[in-house]
């Protein structure tokens, strides 16, 4: 028999669950109805900065609903198949002009384009008064966090962070059976990636390479200071250096500590520790690497500490205490997070959908270019690397394991397969009565806040802090030490050098905010 459904009554006034959720929802973003907003009925007019890589299936999932209305991409090699999709809307490589000349029939804009620019690309368009949608992670630095939080909040508009598990039904199925006492009080969190597929690590410099005809290299550095050209910079290798991506950490640690995220009401760390790293660089993030992060006692939650763990090649991880084999992996009836709700498939991220179609799509400008067998014998010596690098993506899993004192849960990659261990406590198990409002999907829930409905999931309020100890967590592996943190005064306490990196630097001619 299933337990009475718990009104959101009950829940918001529990002694166990207070706080846990604003009562506005999933952040505190006012409502727009009364701003002049579009019906649910009537299409947002979306803009893109950024058309190739990921942005291909932001875009793709937000034109299945709303008017796809302006492209910009500074590489016209990447962007091609999108600028196909959609021949007769104006197309730019700088997203200023786009913005300065479009802006008046833009009421949305995507941001999915390297780390290192989404928060300049994002202040830009809600300075005009536009709803954003960025790319994961929210920003590169915590300073850059907190500029678009003040921005979504001073301009009234809707917000999301594309992290697409917060959006699923697993990563709610776990935070409720935390909430509801099933494992205890969660003292210990151990979070692992099977990335990076990418190089990174002690690793010789770029070598300067001539400039593709299709790309402004000038813009895609954008506020990042000036250097030559390097091939080792792209596709998607910029994600190992550190002046333009968050390694590892940056780029699956929004979705693999979503749950934790979310369950565990984490707030602000009170330090972060790089407690291991193997072939540490100047240039690059390591090629592997462990981050410790403390987060003191919320409400009646005790101290916790969450363990990150990249470069996980191995099937099964191992940890201490947990059934070996049990971790992740589908169960015999495949039901636990994966009801959906109403979710598209489409409508999340798979992993390996961006570097397969950022790697292996028709590109038209060279020889070089043309779309290839994955046959080894007939690649061009570069996308014999892409493939030996994509094919690291099948080696190890995504994760999390929550341990508490009276039982373990582990969590896949974006919420998925949500379960209790041993496995065998799935058996005829019945899950807590729901305590969460349920999404419409990632990019729907969203697309209903630009509207006037409730604020996104993932809105800043709630991805803002959430990737500021993210952040933190590249600087404690940047310069491989601890880090004491004073969230109120925007403070790293213990280390100037690393104080210094809250903020990014920014060349001239380029600005952010």
């Amino acid at each position: 028999m299933k337990p009475e459904r718990m009104t959101r009554r009950t829940f918001f006034y529990g002694s166990l669950l207070a706080g846990a959720v604003p009562l506005g929802g999933f952040g505190s973003e006012i409502s727009l109805k009364s701003l002049g907003y579009k019906s649910p009925n009537e299409k947002l007019n979306i803009a893109s900065i950024g058309a190739g890589g990921k942005a291909r299936s932001d875009i793709a999932s937000c034109a299945s609903s709303e008017n796809i209305v302006a492209l910009c991409d500074v590489d016209t090699v990447s962007a091609k198949s999108t600028f196909e999709r959609f021949p007769n809307v104006p197309k730019f490589a700088d997203y200023r002009e786009m913005l300065d000349k479009e802006g008046k029939n833009i009421d949305a804009v995507i941001v999915a384009i390297p780390d290192h620019m989404h928060a300049a690309a994002a202040l830009s368009a809600m300075q005009l008064g536009k709803h954003v949608y960025v790319q994961k992670p929210l920003a590169h630095t915590v300073w850059e966090c907190r500029e678009l939080l003040k921005a979504a909040r001073q301009y009234n508009v809707a917000t999301q962070m594309g992290n697409q598990g917060y959006s699923n039904e697993g990563t709610r199925q776990c935070a409720e059976m935390v909430w509801s006492g099933q494992i205890g009080n969660v003292t210990e969190v151990h979070a692992w990636t099977n990335r990076p597929v990418w190089p990174q690590g002690a690793l010789a410099p770029p070598a300067p390479s001539p400039v593709p005809g299709s790309l402004s290299w000038d813009l895609w550095l954008g506020v990042a200071k000036e250097r030559p050209y390097s091939d080792d910079y792209l596709p998607f290798t910029w994600r190992g250096f550190y002046d333009f991506g968050s390694g590892a950490l940056g780029d699956m640690a929004c979705h693999i500590l979503g749950a934790p995220n979310m369950a565990l009401r984490l707030g602000a760390p009170t330090s972060v520790e790089c407690i291991r790293q193997d072939g540490g660089s100047r240039i690059y993030f390591p090629a592997k690497s462990v981050v410790r992060f403390d987060f003191p006692a919320r409400g009646s939650m005790p101290p916790v500490k969450i363990f990150w763990y990249d470069a996980m090649r191995d099937a099964q991880p191992d940890f201490a205490g947990a059934p070996q084999g049990q971790i992740l992996g589908d169960l015999p009836d495949n039901r636990v997070g994966s009801s959906d709700r109403g979710l598209k498939p489409k409508e999340r991220q798979i992993i390996g959908e961006v570097f397969t179609e950022q790697f292996f799509s028709p590109k038209a400008s060279s020889p070089e270019h043309t779309r290839r067998s994955t046959d080894d014998s007939k690649m061009t010596p570069k996308e014999r690397k892409l493939a030996k690098w994509m094919s690291m993506i099948n080696d190890g899993t995504n994760g999390s394991l929550f341990v508490g004192d009276q039982g373990l849960i582990t969590t896949g990659t974006y919420g998925e397969n949500t379960r209790l261990l041993p496995v065998d406590k799935m058996k005829n198990y019945e899950f807590p009565p729901e305590m969460l409002p349920r999404s419409p999907g990632h990019y729907r829930d969203w697309i209903r806040a630009c509207k006037g409905g409730s604020p996104a999931c993932s809105n800043f309020n709630i991805s803002s802090p959430f990737t500021e100890w993210i952040a933190l967590g590249a600087i404690a592996t940047k310069l491989n030490c601890r880090l004491e943190w004073d969230a109120e005064q925007m403070k790293i306490t213990n280390n100037e050098m690393a104080d210094q990196l809250l903020k990014p630097v920014v060349r001239n001619g380029w600005k952010i905010g």
